[in-house]
């Protein structure tokens, strides 16, 4: 019925490395460009090393470098300057093209969180301890100007001229100014997060943060707060003016308001399966986002319309195993009501939770007189309480008070052995729904404790699945079918299940999931079995048609909670497809998965389980990412001569090593050119110590042939050759 998942993720710098995804080392916190054409994205150190990566060709391809030691947190660039900021309270500046990194010791030791810069001069950072800098000259000097601030953890700073500033921190902390640093005053917003990004339009300001946060305050009018509708961390904030704003965040959703959308509701189509950090837009067209959990850089050339990865990269799935159980059945998959890193699930009687996102159970109760279970909620308005379909001799709704310590029966009716008959009303969830066989729809109005019939015993057959349309509980649906009847059907009710029409009926024989999405009543999608179509509407239900076949027949199914682009089916068997383009395409994931599918909950991009009937599975998202320039200084021994080695392996396909040594520090140009001497990369363009390096070149983007990389520093020039074989 529904998924979720918590995903790992491998990053490639010339070979892959796996890692989880609560790990947050191996990507990226910010990214900046001023042009579309030269970008720079920094991080963490992590087990790579390299927290630098930069592209002058738009993305086509990645130079990686280090700066040693330190966690990049933020990157701001105007014009040819590109500043950065670091944890331990230096700043760096650079300049858009590939020129040397230089240190400025700004005289504090804590983390500079965001850097921003109005124009080549003026400037501003702020960081832990309620510290805010300014800069006259470019970044040489800092001066402190955090007049009125507490000793606070401020996340982000902007400026909308060299007057009027904003800066935002935890605990819901935002502080304005008017007089350019000299002095602050508290703003009172009615949040009280963790806020984590914010942005100075000319005709307003936005603000986001942890939980969804995200607060505007449009011209002079007070600040008002926006229903995101998901409980995930909103980081990344940008545009062109407070009617044109993106914003990303979760497992990676993007969302912007253009075309009057003021509930942020169109979602961009991207790839990218991993919390995103950070996004910048370099005009109203061209975009790049990144996530902390991984190096694959996304791109939108269209205004976000559709994103793709940059240069080259790829991304494959796998179905990984968390919990080994037995009598699987329906979807008794339940996420903690306010607890967003919990997750329930039953099997048989017993009921298992998961405090990490899935990735460990422990078994915290039994249901009393045994059987299998196939829906399982826990109460939003008193966790204490749960309800529960189980079948055993006579099957029965039964229900507990005190956390599955003692339950009582509360109807008894035969239902569906492989559907899940109970609904919780998400929207009135005092109001409970079940539909047993043989006719007859029941509703609880008093959190699960009583059931009455309401429909006068409307003639369902089987029913398989029931969904309360989001925010209009009166619309409610019903999938019915009987194994080998060939006839599956959906019915909808529009007066809270006491009357029903029939809308859809297929050649299949049963109707085992329906989906539906709080983005947008219109849609929902349904499987069949034993056929292998997906049914969609986009009309509320009234009206299905075959959205596309999966090769497979079909099962479980649920939408992403926190963004409609996500829709994930499966069968009941080993194979899961998913889409991450509003249902447009669909790639088949089946690596890992063993079983038969019961229940698929999607928590967000990044989280997505799948219970089979044997089991829970997670969803394992690898990127693939290729850098074509990673630089090494292998020694901290000044060397006697200047030195350019012969790269190795030679020939070599696609990566290989060049050394070179100088023993005076200054400007060193390393550059590949082809038989005509046309330059096809530039390796290494700017000021070096006295030392001896490594780079490691990929030519993935060159053709095979005779190339020469030539080295050019103080008056010393090497020429050498070498053969790239594909």
């Amino acid at each position: 019925m529904n998924f979720s998942k918590k995903l790992f993720f491998a990053v490639i710098l010339f070979a892959f490395l796996s890692i989880n995804n609560f790990v947050n080392a191996q990507g990226f916190n910010s990214i900046s460009t001023a042009d579309g054409i030269n970008v720079i994205a920094v991080g963490n150190t992590g087990t790579s090393g390299k927290n630098v990566y930069r592209s002058y060709n738009g993305g086509n391809s990645w130079a990686a470098y280090e700066i040693t030691g330190v966690n990049l947190k933020s990157v701001c660039s105007f014009n040819n300057d590109v500043w950065i900021s670091g944890d331990n309270g230096n700043i760096y500046k650079t300049q858009k093209n590939n020129s040397p990194i230089n240190t400025i010791n700004t005289g504090i030791s804590s983390s500079i969180n965001s850097v921003f810069f109005i124009n080549e001069n003026e400037g501003y950072f702020c960081g832990n301890g309620g510290s805010i800098n300014k800069s006259i000259d470019g970044g040489a000097n800092w001066t402190s100007v955090n007049t009125g601030i507490p000793s606070v953890k401020l996340n982000s700073i902007s400026f909308l001229d060299n007057q009027k500033g904003i800066v935002v921190g935890d605990n819901g902390t935002v502080y304005l100014t008017t007089n350019g640093g000299t002095s602050w005053t508290s703003e009172n917003t009615g949040v009280t997060k963790n806020l984590l990004k914010v942005k100075y339009f000319s005709n307003g300001i936005v603000i986001t943060g942890e939980y969804g946060s995200l607060i505007i305050k449009n011209g002079n009018s007070p600040w008002s707060v926006v229903n995101t509708r998901v409980n995930a961390d909103i980081m990344g904030l940008t545009g062109t003016d407070i009617n044109n704003v993106h914003i990303c965040g979760g497992g990676g959703f993007i969302r912007n308001n253009t075309n009057g959308n003021s509930r942020f509701y169109n979602f961009e189509i991207n790839p990218m399966l991993a919390n995103l950090v950070d996004l910048i837009y370099s005009d109203s067209q061209t975009g790049y986002a990144v996530s902390s959990l991984n190096k694959a850089i996304i791109k939108t050339t269209n205004g976000g319309a559709l994103w793709s990865l940059t240069a080259g990269a790829t991304i494959s799935y796998q179905w990984l195993n968390k919990l080994n159980a037995g009598s699987g059945i329906g979807n008794n998959l339940c996420p903690h009501p306010f607890d967003r890193n919990t997750m329930f699930v039953v099997y048989g009687s017993t009921v298992y939770v998961s405090r990490n996102r899935g990735d460990n159970w422990t078994s915290i109760a039994n249901i009393t007189g045994g059987g299998s279970a196939h829906s399982f909620y826990v109460s939003p308005l008193d966790t204490n309480i749960w309800v529960c379909a189980i079948t055993s001799g006579t099957d029965r709704v039964t229900r507990t008070t005190n956390y599955g310590v003692t339950w009582t029966t509360v109807i008894s009716r035969n239902f569906s052995n492989y559907g899940q008959p109970l609904e919780m009303d998400q929207n009135e969830p005092n109001n409970y729904y079940f539909a047993p066989d043989n006719g007859g729809f029941y509703r609880s109005t008093d959190n699960g404790a009583t059931f009455n019939e309401i429909s006068n015993n409307y003639p369902f057959r089987s029913p398989c699945d029931i969904v309360v349309m989001w925010d209009s509980s009166n619309v409610i649906f019903v999938g019915d079918g009987v194994t080998g009847s060939g006839q599956a059907q959906i019915f909808k009710s529009v007066n809270r299940g006491v009357n029903w029409t029939l809308v859809e009926t297929v050649g299949s024989s049963e109707t085992p999931s329906l989906c539906n999405t709080v983005f947008d009543q219109r849609v929902m999608y349904a499987t069949e079995w034993s056929g292998s179509t997906i049914y969609k509407t986009t009309d509320y239900g009234d009206n299905w048609g075959i959205s596309h076949a999966n090769g497979f027949s079909g099962w479980a199914s649920g939408f992403c909670q926190e963004d409609p682009t996500v829709i994930l089916t499966g069968n009941y068997g080993p194979q899961a497809a998913i889409s991450t383009n509003f249902g447009a395409t669909w790639n088949t994931s089946t690596s890992g998965m063993s079983g038969a599918g019961a229940g698929m909950w999607i928590q967000s991009r990044d989280y997505m389980l799948s219970m089979q009937t044997g089991g829970i599975y997670k969803l394992k998202i690898d990127y693939s990412v290729i850098t074509s320039v990673s630089e090494n200084s292998i020694s901290g021994i000044i060397p006697d001569n200047y030195s350019l080695e012969q790269n190795y392996p030679n020939p070599f396909n696609p990566s290989t090593i060049i050394k070179f040594s100088v023993p005076v520090s200054g400007n060193v140009s390393l550059k590949v050119y082809n038989q005509i001497g046309k330059e096809v990369e530039t390796l290494s363009d700017g000021f070096k110590n006295a030392g001896s390096y490594e780079i490691n070149f990929n030519a993935a983007a060159l053709s095979s042939g005779v190339y020469f990389y030539k080295l050019e520093t103080n008056g010393y020039t090497q020429t050498k050759k070498m053969l790239l074989v594909k």
